[in-house]
């Protein structure tokens, strides 16, 4: 296991150092606003700020299925998210802070394990246009939609792009930076040096650094009220605004499908170390917006290095053997990109907010496996195509109430199984509901 910059020992030490800050610069504090969906603002002694903001999503969903020889249809009632968030700055100090936790016991994406903690951080601003965190926050070499906070979201769910190839959030060391050029032009280049495993700071670690960054350039200027990190045009801007981005990252040793977590996928050497393979991904999107009309476009492009020492592999149950089977026969590599999210995947959508804050929106979603991947699954995933309509009708300008519902059709690959096994002769349609609430 190699040495990492950052460990979660350390995690208890910006806990206690978040709550010195919040109880040393408390003196004085008092309420200076209150917006319905922006939470509660307050204000201390000494350019001493802090907010609380939270929502819930009550959700439900239903899959129906076209194969006759398949009975009935699934469908699940659930809390979506519970969302708390804490933050505070400190003009003085220039220090800032965000912890925000979820109590609903429900992953981000789906497919994934519950956490309890989503963000725990503490900023340094270098200068009034640079700044640098250390700890546990989303990182910006996921896809766009990774960008946009889960309350904000244009649809019900967010597209199957970030589900086969995000991270979500790591802990680390993230630069984030905004230039401004001639024009009114912008650049907002962020850097980022993690552990490579994701949410888990609790666990141990395997591999090595995971290091990346991503480009944003703003060619009309920046958007209203943090718009960029907003998928709908709920400001209706009144002059177009684009950002287009690029992204790329690379982790070293990776223990996992996609760097989500540790230890879940292990192989060894000869000599029994670890040998981990390599997994890179690029990315290219953009988001336009103007009079309430949006649009947001994704590409993300994952490839894998193997080592050429791995001689056995890890079993769930701890035990290790040597066998590499892919169609009878023994490929090290092969076996070890099977394992992983390997390929390419297109998200666009778009959509219109009419003046009444009620929008329809559309999106088409496709997923293109590598010919040894993960992605090929047939219970998982192995369904290249997605198509998703939806309405919304949004009761305030700041996202404080909202009511949202989608249809997806699925179009899977042959091969593809039902979660229980039973191989899938036809498709499927998803209908989503979600209602949120924020204070």
């Amino acid at each position: 296991m190699k040495a990492k910059l950052l460990c979660s020992r350390n995690l208890g030490l910006f806990f206690g150092l978040c709550l010195f800050a919040q109880l040393g610069f408390a003196q004085g504090v008092k309420l200076k606003k209150y917006s319905f969906g922006e939470g509660l603002n307050f204000v201390g002694d000494q350019g001493y700020s802090m907010e609380l903001t939270g929502y819930i999503q009550p959700y439900l969903d239903a899959t129906f299925f076209t194969d006759t020889n398949y009975p009935g249809a699934a469908s699940r009632f659930r809390m979506r998210r519970a969302r708390l968030r804490f933050a505070g700055k400190d003009e003085d100090t220039r220090l800032s802070w965000r912890l925000q936790v979820d109590l609903s016991g429900i992953a981000e994406i789906e497919a994934g394990s519950a956490q309890f903690l989503m963000d725990a951080w503490l900023g340094y601003n270098l200068t009034k246009r640079w700044i640098i965190r250390v700890g546990q926050k989303n990182t910006p070499t996921d896809n766009r939609e990774l960008q946009i906070a889960s309350q904000s979201l244009q649809l019900v769910e967010r597209s199957k792009v970030t589900s086969a190839f995000s991270t979500i959030r790591e802990f680390g060391i993230f630069l984030d930076g905004t230039v401004r050029l001639p024009k009114g032009m912008y650049l907002k280049p962020s850097l980022v040096l993690s552990n490579g495993d994701g949410l888990n700071v609790f666990g141990p670690d395997f591999g090595g650094f995971k290091y990346g960054g991503r480009l944003d350039f703003l060619p009309f200027g920046l958007f209203t009220n943090l718009g960029q990190f907003r998928e709908v045009d709920i400001m209706r801007e009144l002059v177009p605004r684009l950002v287009l981005g690029v992204a790329y990252s690379k982790n070293n040793g990776m223990s996992s499908r996609r760097g989500r977590e540790s230890g879940t996928i292990l192989y060894l050497n000869d000599l029994g170390e670890y040998s981990l393979p390599d997994f890179t991904k690029i990315g290219v999107d953009f988001l336009f917006k103007y009079r309430g009309f949006s649009a947001l476009g994704e590409f993300v492009l994952t490839t894998a290095t193997v080592p050429n020492d791995i001689t056995q592999r890890v079993r769930v149950d701890g035990s290790v053997t040597n066998t590499f089977l892919v169609n009878g026969v023994e490929d090290v590599e092969n076996y070890v990109k099977g394992r992983m999210m390997l390929g390419k995947g297109y998200n666009f959508q778009m959509g219109y907010l009419f003046k009444n804050r009620f929008s329809i929106d559309a999106r088409y979603t496709h997923l293109a496996a590598d010919e040894n991947s993960f992605l090929n699954n047939g219970t998982f995933f192995n369904r290249p195509n997605y198509y998703t309509f939806g309405i919304s009708q949004y009761f305030s300008k700041m996202y404080g109430a909202k009511i949202q519902a989608s249809i997806d059709f699925v179009d899977p690959n042959p091969g593809s199984n039902y979660f229980d096994s039973t191989p899938k002769e036809g498709d499927e349609w998803v209908f989503r509901l979600i209602t949120s609430f924020a204070f």
